[in-house]
């Protein structure tokens, strides 16, 4: 592998006069593009050079790149490089294959990207193992496979391919600001120079050479950035809050327990840039005054670990992390603690105790953590995307970072797009984005062609947005006053075969098995929702005036109960658990109504609310349907059209599945 330093790999160049036993605290800038040891000819060139190379400016053999994050690898990029190799041991070709993160374009995985010396790095988009061998076949010739081109990746050093358009002009990036996700799906993930040589740990060593950590704190917080993880508390005052507080020893931990459904942010992050986060993670414990961090992270993430856990060796090897860090007396060790994925070990201080050994349950505030936390010392928790944000607040200056947004909602922000969208992936967008433009313009609209319904944001403590407020601007208040919340930046959208009164179910279900049960509003009261939402989507048959009267009673209860829990829980999760319901209730009242009064599911998604009619004019009494209802409900003889006797039926749906001639009807 190419390496960006000399042999000994700890001299920043073959000249360097410091001493052998360490890196040279001046490296990063001579090595990249800040201020060199010896300004003259030379060193110049050989920097060129060495970047232009690791960069991709100047290759000497072809490289192709595969898309093996956790998504690609889920979408058969594993096979894919079986086929790869297979290809070039067979074809007797000299090239390079690098495995990279996500790029986020995660409904066109596997993507394979191709790049021949002197030209541009070119994109392809569902590649199979049997579509290989003609794509490769062509990129290696000098040419564009066109039918399969996602894009190609536009330079000013190379040469370009005049049949193949930007990856950046594709209607799913063109609306995007990767900051964040500026590496992901680009650079190999496990190696420390390719994310130097575009600039990486700049900000860390400029901020230890040019900044008090009162000054770092300071720039964080008039940068805006407020935190990416739920409640968006603003970071740099929570730095404050740690800096000043007194203690022998403080920590900086990072919050990877990424729990809500539908979200993937953070592990595409670790996956495609750990880096980023190493770096994000020294800059803020320098900042604290902490020397020792910890990142929590779901052991359900085994190749998020697995890279990290080398991203941290190398950062350690090149004296990043560690002790006197660039010779500036920082010091600062990194562990990884794994989490067993208890959604509540989201919450700041469940996550804490999770970390000393104790049962993960949150305790009450005050004292908050930046006063009293990890081990009882001073402790700043901050998600992965708030971390990832902290080298570009850096490097482009806390003005620069301020101008993206809105008034109070500053920078960028990941969303993980999923559900029944066409674009499902990961999306980058600035604070103010509409809703709209996100799912129609990134996203591509609904899928198969359906109408739009909803999009659930923020997971279970989140809340739907509805097709009259899809012009609601992506930024912390803007959302609050719709009855939603950012949260981590799950986006799950819904189709009108959706309906929104199981949704709110599921997500209580969701609730109320991830419930640490410590106190009795969120143990409880959510039990008694799930209750109340399993009651009103149950069938009718069989059930007394008493269970009748029950369900009526329902919708008030079931308001009046998700506003007492939302009230007196104890942390945040089971204060925002209610969320799901009371906004479903407040945009697709009409729902909730149907399924308790007309015992009816518009939508037709509640099995148990289904009834099955058989249509005379069609049904051939071929007594199919018959022989395959379990209940003994359908009657008729043969060759005459049968009926369904409504007080048999248990709605299985059997029926429609088994007729031949279109006789069964579903209402």
């Amino acid at each position: 592998m190419l390496t960006l330093q000399n042999e000994n790999n700890l001299r920043c160049c073959d000249r360097c006069s410091h001493s052998a036993d360490r890196p040279c605290p001046k490296f990063i800038d001579c090595i990249t593009e800040g201020p060199l040891c010896h300004e003259d000819a030379k060193c110049k060139q050989m920097r060129l050079e060495r970047l232009s190379k690791i960069r991709g400016e100047k290759l000497e053999r072809p490289v192709i790149y595969v898309g093996a994050a956790t998504c690609g690898l889920a979408a058969g990029a594993d096979q894919v490089l079986t086929t790869i190799k297979s290809y070039l041991s067979e074809k007797k070709v000299e090239a390079d294959v690098v495995e990279v993160g996500c790029i986020g374009f995660c409904a066109v995985e596997p993507i394979v990207d191709v790049q021949l010396p002197g030209k541009t790095r070119v994109s392809y988009q569902q590649v199979t193992p049997e579509l290989l061998p003609t794509i490769l076949d062509t990129a290696l010739s000098g040419k564009v496979a066109e039918e399969h081109v996602l894009g190609q990746f536009p330079s000013q050093v190379v040469e370009g391919y005049p049949n193949a358009p930007s990856i950046f002009d594709h209607p799913f990036f063109v609306k995007q600001k990767r900051w964040v996700l500026a590496n992901c799906g680009v650079i190999d993930p496990t190696s420390i120079n390719e994310y130097i040589a575009r600039g990486g740990y700049r900000a860390l060593a400029s901020v230890i050479r040019d900044n008090t950590p009162a000054e770092v704190c300071d720039n964080v917080e008039k940068s805006g950035l407020r935190g990416r993880g739920g409640g968006g508390f603003p970071t740099g005052k929570k730095w404050k809050f740690a800096l000043e507080a007194v203690g022998k020893q403080k920590y900086i931990v990072c919050n990877a327990d990424e729990g809500d459904p539908g979200a993937f942010m953070d592990r595409a992050v670790i996956e495609g840039d750990p880096h980023r986060l190493i770096e994000g993670l020294a800059i803020a414990a320098y900042g604290v005054g902490a020397d020792h961090a910890y990142v929590y992270v779901r052991a359900e993430y085994p190749l998020a670990i697995q890279r990290l856990l080398k991203a941290i060796k190398q950062a350690r090897d090149w004296g990043l992390i560690g002790r006197n860090i660039l010779d500036s007396g920082f010091n600062l060790e990194i562990k990884i603690k794994k989490g067993a994925g208890a959604f509540v070990c989201g919450e700041e201080t469940a996550l804490l105790g999770s970390i000393e050994g104790r049962r993960g349950m949150p305790r009450p505030r005050p004292p908050f953590p930046a006063q009293k936390g990890l081990f009882g010392c001073p402790t700043v928790i901050n998600n992965v995307e708030t971390l990832a944000n902290i080298p570009t607040v850096i490097s482009v200056g806390w003005e620069s970072f301020a101008a993206i947004g809105t008034q109070n909602s500053k920078g960028t922000k990941v969303f993980a797009l999923s559900g029944k969208v066409v674009n499902t992936g990961l999306v980058e967008v600035a604070m103010g984005t509409t809703v709209r433009e996100v799912i129609f313009d990134i996203g591509g609209g609904i899928a198969n062609g359906k109408k739009y319904k909803g999009v659930q944001i923020g997971g279970p403590s989140g809340g739907c947005i509805p097709t009259h407020l899809l012009d609601t601007p992506v930024d912390y208040e803007s959302l609050k006053t719709v009855g939603a919340m950012m949260g981590s930046g799950g986006l799950v959208v819904m189709d009108e075969d959706t309906c929104m009164v199981d949704v709110a179910k599921f997500f209580m279900q969701f609730i109320q098995r991830e419930s640490c049960g410590k106190c009795i509003p969120c143990r409880e009261g959510t039990r008694r929702m799930l209750e109340i939402l399993t009651r009103i989507t149950r069938s009718h048959r069989g059930e007394s005036a008493k269970q009748a009267l029950e369900r009526f009673q329902s919708i008030i209860y079931l308001d009046r109960l998700a506003n007492v829990i939302r009230d007196t829980s104890l942390c945040g999760l089971g204060q925002t658990a209610p969320n799901p319901v009371l906004s479903t209730l407040r945009h697709f009242r009409e729902e909730y109504e149907a399924h308790v009064y007309d015992r009816k599911c518009p939508a037709g998604a509640c099995s148990e609310l289904l009834t099955y009619r058989i249509d005379a004019d069609k049904c051939k009494g071929c007594t199919l349907c018959a022989k395959h209802c379990p209940s003994g409900a359908i009657m008729g003889a043969p060759k005459s059209p049968h009926y369904i006797v409504d007080e048999k039926c248990i709605g299985c749906g059997n029926c429609i599945q088994v007729c031949k001639f279109g006789a069964v009807v579903r209402e």
